[in-house]
Formats: C-alpha cells, sequence, structure tokens
C-alpha cells in the first residue's frame, strides 16, 4: 500500500485529508485505515482549526475491502490481522474524536458501510446530489463499527437509525438532508468549493469558543444537567477572558 492512499496537506489554519484509492473506489483496509489515523493524529498535532475530509475519485468509499477482508476470514494464520483490522476502525472515530479542530466531511458516489460510519464522528457533512449511503452489514451477517450504534440515532434518531441499520435501504442526499445526516446538498461539481466556504467561515470565528462548542457538544450528552451548567458556566468565563473576545467587541462598540 502506497503511502499516497491517504494524502494529508496544511494550508493557514485549514488541514485537507483525501482518499486517494480511486481505482479501488476507496476501499478501506488495515494500512487504510492505519494511514487514516496517521493523518487526522498529525492533523491534530499542527493546529488545524478545521480539516476537510475528502475523497478523489467517482466515489467517497464503499467501504471495507471486502477481497482482503474474505482473505482475513479464511485465513486462521492472519487472525491477528483481522483483529488488528476490526479495531482499526474503531481507532479512526477516536483520533476523530479527539480531534480538537472542526472536521467536515464532503460525500459523493457511493458512501457504504464502515466508510459512512467512521464519518459520523465528523462535524458537519455535506453531500453532493450524486451520493448514495447505505449500512449493508446485517445483510451479510457483519456489525456496525465505529460507535455508528450510538452516534447515528444521537444524529438522526433512534427509529430512523434503526430503518437504516436493519433495513440496510440505500439513501440519498437529498434524504439525508432531511432526516438531518447532511447539513447541505450541492452539485458534485461543487463540492470541493462548499467544503472550503464552510472551512473558511468556521476559521475566521473565535478559534477557542469554537474548539469548546465541539468539545460540549460531544461531551455534555452524558451529563446531567446540573453538570452541564457547571461547565458552561466555566466555558463563559474563559472565552470571556479571551483577547478574542475583547477585540470583537472592541470593534462591534466603536463601529
Amino acid at each position: 500500500m502506497a503511502e499516497d492512499a491517504v494524502l494529508y496537506e496544511k494550508k493557514g489554519d485549514i488541514g485537507t485529508i483525501t482518499l486517494n484509492k480511486p481505482e479501488q473506489r476507496n476501499t478501506l483496509d488495515l494500512q487504510t485505515n492505519n494511514l487514516l489515523i496517521e493523518k487526522f493524529k498529525e492533523s491534530a498535532e499542527n493546529g488545524d482549526e478545521c480539516v476537510i475530509y475528502a475523497a478523489n475519485g467517482k466515489h467517497f468509499t464503499v467501504g471495507a475491502d471486502l477481497k482482503y477482508g474474505y482473505e482475513l476470514v479464511c485465513n486462521t494464520e492472519r487472525l491477528a490481522e483481522g483483529v488488528e483490522f476490526m479495531e482499526s476502525w474503531q481507532h479512526i472515530t477516536r483520533a476523530m474524536y479527539a480531534h480538537p479542530g472542526i472536521i467536515i466531511v464532503g460525500y459523493h458516489g457511493w458512501v457504504i458501510g464502515g466508510g459512512f460510519e467512521h464519518t459520523l464522528a465528523s462535524d458537519l457533512r455535506i453531500a453532493a446530489t450524486d451520493s448514495r449511503i447505505m449500512l449493508p452489514e446485517v445483510g451479510v451477517g457483519l456489525f456496525f463499527s465505529n460507535a455508528s450504534t450510538k452516534i447515528l440515532p444521537r444524529i438522526i434518531g433512534e427509529g430512523r437509525a434503526k430503518e437504516l441499520m436493519l433495513l440496510g435501504k440505500e439513501i440519498s442526499a437529498e434524504q439525508a438532508l432531511n432526516m438531518g445526516l447532511v447539513s447541505e446538498v450541492c452539485k458534485p461539481e461543487s463540492l470541493k468549493r462548499i467544503l472550503k466556504k464552510t472551512a473558511n467561515s468556521i476559521v475566521q470565528k473565535d478559534h477557542l469558543a469554537i474548539r469548546l462548542t465541539k468539545q460540549f457538544i460531544n461531551e455534555n450528552q452524558d451529563i446531567d444537567v446540573e453538570g452541564v451548567l457547571a461547565r458552561e458556566s466555566v466555558a463563559m468565563i474563559t472565552t470571556g477572558q479571551s483577547e478574542g473576545l475583547k477585540e470583537k467587541l472592541k470593534k462591534f462598540v466603536e463601529h
């Protein structure tokens, strides 16, 4: 597996991570998953305030490399590699959740199985009109990954999550928008521009407030109301003392 299967570049406060296996429809195997983990960690260490997560080729990703997975299942000597492959999906989610910046995913073409589930750890999802999302796991006797049994119901509600997971229904970009799974739908040729526009909008906002917002939304769902109120009080005081806020208020008052 070439190192260029996953690309990473940084321009200012914005990082871009790109799946780059277009000939294989961006299938995900152990080495590709490990590269994704590595690039998200590198982006976090580089202090990217926003990350665009995209893919080259016709499809975002058709998910796990089934030929590779079949070889692992059929070869008892590769059992340890098989376990490592399954765990690598969970490590992607850990790396994305640990990233303090805002992660924006741009869907296009097929987005299938674990190829979709791992993107649920992103903060914003934008879909081109040609996007098709499907969770076929139970139909072939597999199970879901990437904490999707928790995150997907949180995003779209338990009923709709069960519908997608139990029935394996294919949904369009428009359907994903209607259920709140994506925040915007655009023409395929506009996807790259809109991802950049959204990222630029984010990095122009106060970086401390943006990071705290992501952190609190991710964490506060499992904390009682009193605990959330206490945490918010600390965050309000922290942001209220920041130089960024003082500069913005000064411009507002003097305007």
